[in-house]
Order: C-alpha cells, then sequence, then structure tokens
C-alpha cells in the first residue's frame, strides 16, 4: 500500500507541474487578461505571442519546456530513492519499474499542461512541455525534433504545423536509437497526444486557413 501511495504522489508532483499555469499568468500579470478569451484560446506560447508579445511568449515557451524536463528529472530521481526506503514493500524491485514510471510521469506532466487543474482543466495544446519531456527522456531525438521544428518554421511561418511534424519526428526517431521500450511509448503516445491537441490546427491546414506568424489567429468558438 506504501508502494502505490508513493508512486501515485510522484505522478501527482507531475501533473501539478505541468498544470502551472505560465501563458494564463503572463495574460493576467501583463495585462489583466485571461488569454483563454482571445486569439486561439490557448495559454500556449504561440497565443502568447500573438495577443502579448515576443518577450512574455519566449519566456513561457521556457518555462514550459522546463516543466516537461522537469517532471522526468524528478521521475528519474524520485522513483529510485522510493526503492530505498525501507517503509516500502513492492512485489517487484522497483528499479526495475523506473522506466515505465518515468514514461507515466512524462504522459502526467503533459496532461497538467494541457488540462491544468488550475483552469477549470483548460490549457495549452503541450507542443513545448512535450519538448521538455522529450529532450530530457533522449537528447538525440529532442535535437532532431527541434531541428525539424526550425526548418518548417522557417519556410511556412506556421508555428502549427513545424509542431505537427517535430512531433511526428520524434515518433520516428526514437526507434533509431536504444531506449527502453517505455520511453519509445513515452514518445509516440506523447507525440500522438500533441498532434491531436492540433486538431482545429490541422482542419484549417487542410483548409489553407491557418494564420502565419505575424497575423492574427481566428477566434475559436
Amino acid at each position: 500500500m506504501v508502494f502505490w501511495i508513493g508512486s501515485t504522489f510522484g505522478l501527482l508532483i507531475a501533473y501539478l507541474l505541468g498544470s502551472a499555469p505560465t501563458g494564463y499568468l503572463a495574460g493576467k500579470l501583463l495585462r489583466g487578461i485571461d488569454i483563454r478569451e482571445h486569439g486561439s484560446k490557448s495559454t500556449g506560447a504561440t497565443n502568447v505571442l500573438r495577443t502579448l508579445g515576443k518577450w512574455p511568449a519566449l519566456f513561457v515557451l521556457l518555462v514550459d519546456v522546463l516543466k516537461g524536463a522537469a517532471a522526468i528529472v524528478f521521475a528519474r530521481w524520485y522513483y529510485p530513492l522510493l526503492s530505498t526506503q525501507p517503509s516500502i514493500a513492492s512485489p517487484t524491485d522497483i528499479r526495475t519499474l523506473v522506466p515505465s514510471t518515468v514514461c507515466l510521469s512524462g504522459l502526467a506532466v503533459l496532461l497538467g499542461h494541457g488540462r491544468s487543474v488550475w483552469l477549470k482543466f483548460t490549457g495549452g495544446r503541450s507542443a513545448a512541455t512535450g519538448l521538455g519531456v522529450l529532450l530530457a527522456i533522449s537528447l538525440p531525438v529532442g535535437l532532431g525534433a527541434v531541428a525539424v521544428w526550425d526548418v518548417v518554421l522557417a519556410i511556412f511561418r506556421i508555428v502549427s504545423l513545424s509542431s505537427i511534424l517535430a512531433a511526428s519526428t520524434a515518433i520516428v526517431l526514437v526507434f533509431s536509437f536504444e531506449h527502453p521500450m517505455p520511453y519509445r511509448l513515452l514518445v509516440v503516445a506523447g507525440g500522438l497526444y500533441v498532434i491531436v491537441r492540433r486538431r482545429a490546427n490541422i482542419q484549417r491546414l487542410l483548409a489553407g486557413a491557418e494564420p502565419r506568424l505575424g497575423q492574427t489567429a481566428p477566434e475559436r468558438r
């Protein structure tokens, strides 16, 4: 029982890291607005860029990336530490479960960002937080995704397209390196989650109506 309570606590920490409403707080502190009532209604860095400007967007982007990375770093520290406590009884050596618990922590931080308990379970689309998770899980895969994101953005100037293709690239690349299967499953699940969260953007891309950087995002209804 203590083992499962400790494990659940670790996932709760990851979720709460993700749920920190960076973009929402930026809107409230800088302009006294609820950013969810503007632009795409997202609390992510792209909507912050369009609503608040470049420097607030850069800050939100960096913090959201760090949230994802911090959740993985915490999981890699916490679960091995949990296994050393004499009061923890588990039928399996918890150290063998670390890749799986790291995977679950990655999903928890993504869920927290997209469905924040502080924002009535609304939030961003998890691309930046997913990047933080990816960089902490596998630096080569993360850098590959960043490279694709940069190239696509430079050519097309469409953030959503860059995020979708970067997530797809990560899914492909993670099978090109030696990683535990739970890590691969995390990248696949996280990548698909980011893509699914962009389904409205995909519809606009197909219709040729997705705004480019510098253009006003259509109001979501």
